[in-house]
């Protein structure tokens, strides 16, 4: 019998999204599922969407809740940590008190990494929270396997493997931004064969065919023949703001770097697509992308509606088949389970250590690659060569980054923010830096982080 771990399983709208997918594997048929989160009226929700789900699909599966992280991680196969310390309303308030000094969106945000829920160098709870999730499995469970989902995947899966003998695993969803360029191309995505990588969040197209072809000229030819076209409608029907994948900051970017960005990298990039609002709807669209004032906005209410449509379900008499159909979605994560304790191979989309897969990057970095699993582990796949320019203008600075925000996580004091700071575009004085520490580090919510960074 396989038993699975899901931290932080109180997020209803993805930990449904999971429990379809293991209704709908009966090669783990029989396996026991333990909910565990801090917040008890949302573990009840999930756990009777799953008992009920199951029974709708005839499932034979075991779903447990938990608030104690330990009795959930205890002889588990697999655990999901999905968890969010502090949730979005606590990012928001530290958003809020940066903002107020000049730093907009925040002082995490910067160059490649403007996604407003990546908490990078004020992740101190974060980080706290992903490292003892992996040590209680090292204590509890020393032969699971972690598969990493909550944010910042690159930085946690870098950090995990550094720190512990956890066998961890990194996962994201953003690669399959392939698919939507296939789809606005015309091509049939089942004819396409593609590699992406980089790191998380920032990963690039490196192989791109079309039965067989080199599909990078329709590419071109799009750009060049439809483009303008497709952005003026898309500037008028935009009502979803992730919906930049062909905006003209990915165009901008793959002219730039010279391969074309992938799902959440169109997201990041430098400053010259993220100055502020007006800048933002240039090269996003008018919701102005995800990571705007407006988009989030849209995202964080979809959040909403998307807990309260499942919580009004489970509460209702319809079958909850008809919320959610019992079709598999496109997440790996159940599919990798399935690899993991079946010995079934199959090639998926991960962050692991380098380990030499990607020429010019230091071994012990997470990189996102495509790779083999099966019941042995991961075995990373021979990839193409990144362009010099992908590597030093964007990875370097990426990887730079993280190493800083661990350092400041592992290591503390308050020179690790100030540095952080001093090299940052919106930074114009030693005095505005000096005051939004002051001011993030004097928040109720702070107390301990402020120790941490004395």
């Amino acid at each position: 019998m396989v038993k699975i771990a899901v931290i932080g399983a109180g997020s209803l709208a993805w930990s449904a999204t999971l429990v379809r997918d293991l209704c709908l594997t009966p090669s783990l048929g029989g396996s026991t599922i333990t909910f565990m989160d801090i917040d008890e009226e949302r573990l009840k929700l999930i756990h009777a969407f799953a008992e009920r789900y199951a029974s709708e699909t005839g499932a034979k599966l075991v779903f447990e809740k938990t608030l104690d992280r330990r009795v959930a991680i205890r002889d588990s196969d697999v655990v999901i940590n999905t968890a969010m310390a502090g949730g979005h309303s606590y990012y928001e308030k530290m958003r809020s008190v940066s903002e107020k000094h000049g730093y907009y969106r925040g002082i995490n945000s910067v160059e490649w990494n403007m996604v407003s829920d990546y908490h990078t160098i004020w992740g101190y709870y974060q980080f706290k929270l992903a490292l003892d999730v992996a040590r209680d499995i090292e204590d509890l469970s020393p032969n699971a396997w972690l598969l990493q989902l909550a944010n910042p995947v690159f930085e946690l899966t870098t950090l995990i493997s550094r720190e512990t003998r956890v066998r961890v695993i990194g996962l994201c969803h953003g690669h399959l931004g392939y698919m939507e360029i296939a789809s606005i191309l015309g091509l049939d995505v089942r004819d396409i064969d593609f590699e992406a990588i980089g790191f998380n969040h920032v990963i690039w197209l490196t192989r791109f065919k079309h039965r067989g072809e080199n599909a990078y000229p329709l590419i071109d030819d799009w750009i060049e023949n439809n483009a303008e076209e497709y952005w003026r409608i898309w500037r008028e029907e935009q009502v979803n703001p992730f919906n930049i994948q062909m905006s003209p900051a990915a165009v901008d970017m793959y002219k730039v770097y010279g391969l074309f960005p992938i799902g959440d990298t169109v997201r990041g990039g430098t400053w010259k697509y993220h100055w502020n609002l007006e800048t933002k709807r240039k090269w996003y669209g008018s919701l102005a992308g995800p990571d705007s004032e407006t988009g989030w906005e849209v995202y964080l209410n979809m959040l909403k509606y998307n807990f309260d449509t499942i919580a009004s379900a489970i509460g209702g008499e319809a079958p909850l088949t008809t919320v959610l159909p019992p079709q598999l979605s496109l997440e790996s994560v159940v599919p990798i389970i399935n690899s993991l304790v079946n010995d079934e191979e199959g090639v998926y989309q991960v962050n692991v250590l380098n380990n030499g897969v990607i020429e010019g990057l230091p071994d012990d970095v997470a990189v996102e690659i495509p790779a083999k699993i099966d019941g042995k582990g991961v075995h990373g796949m021979q990839v193409e060569k990144l362009p010099k320019r992908v590597v030093n203008y964007v990875l370097c600075p990426r990887m730079m980054r993280m190493e800083w925000a661990l350092e400041a996580f592992l290591e503390g004091g308050r020179d690790t923010l100030f540095e952080w700071l001093i090299t940052d575009p919106r930074t114009n004085s030693t005095e505005q830096v000096n005051q939004v520490i002051d001011d993030l580090l004097l928040m109720p919510e702070n107390l301990e982080m402020a120790k941490h960074f004395k």
